[in-house]
């Protein structure tokens, strides 16, 4: 029976091992450096968007909100806000949000194409024009954290800005532009999620780890049993 070379073994075990996840060291080295060199803030878009606006109201000139409760039942939260410097009192219902003219109590039908333009328009902190408006029933691989519908309204741009909102109320959900999008590429090979882009304890992001593990330790188990051998060398070259 032949004897084991142990060192050819662990040689090779680690050689392929280094051609296996080699590449997908240098991936997590680019997409770490890049998640940490663009700031989170720029990632999330905070600077896309403009602050809202504080403005008092006038409680006593408003329906009260227990007039909302009545005609909505099962009204988990009343609350009052802005829409177009109108003040109206949001419901979450069962069905979803639902809108109210708080001056007159009248309930609201959900925004048009129109108003959604100008809702855009009044929350973007940029000069681009509006280039599309869709209302999507299909979520992009952008939005996959959130249930469609929404509207979806695109400016021109070299970062394609992009502002997602409620078809109930014309409410900001969130919105993307090429750094994010970029972030979420390298976040997908980051990670190894190549589906969902969530997943942080995947199958293939396990194997990978393990197997960078096993070249580090195979690695590490061939520079000890060297030194020996050199100092064998020596010795009988002497």
């Amino acid at each position: 029976m032949a004897k084991i070379r142990w060192p050819l073994v662990v040689r090779r075990t680690h050689k392929w091992l280094a051609l296996l996840v080699g590449l997908q060291v240098v991936l997590w080295t680019l997409t770490g450096f890049y998640m940490v060199v663009i700031h989170i803030d720029t990632i999330h878009g905070d600077h896309l968007v403009r602050a809202p606006v504080v403005q008092p109201y006038d409680l006593a000139a408003l329906t009260p909100p227990s007039r909302i409760v009545a005609a909505e039942p099962g009204t988990s939260e009343v609350r009052l806000q802005r829409r177009l410097d109108r003040p109206v009192w949001r419901a979450e219902t069962p069905a979803g949000p639902v809108l109210y003219d708080a001056a007159s109590g009248t309930r609201l039908a959900p925004p048009t194409e129109q108003e959604i333009r100008a809702l855009a328009r009044r929350i973007y902190t940029g000069d681009g024009a509006i280039v599309a408006v869709r209302l999507l029933t299909t979520a992009p691989q952008e939005m996959q954290a959130r249930k469609p519908p929404y509207w979806q309204v695109e400016f021109a741009g070299w970062n394609r800005p992009t502002l997602y909102l409620s078809p109930q109320t014309g409410e900001l959900l969130s919105r993307r532009h090429a750094l994010w999008r970029g972030f979420d590429f390298a976040w997908m090979l980051h990670i190894m999620d190549y589906d969902e882009r969530s997943d942080v304890n995947n199958p293939l992001l396990r194997v990978a780890t393990w197997s960078t593990f096993a070249m580090a330790i195979s690695g590490a188990w061939l520079l000890i049993w060297s030194f020996p051998r050199r100092k064998k060398k020596k010795k009988t070259a002497a």
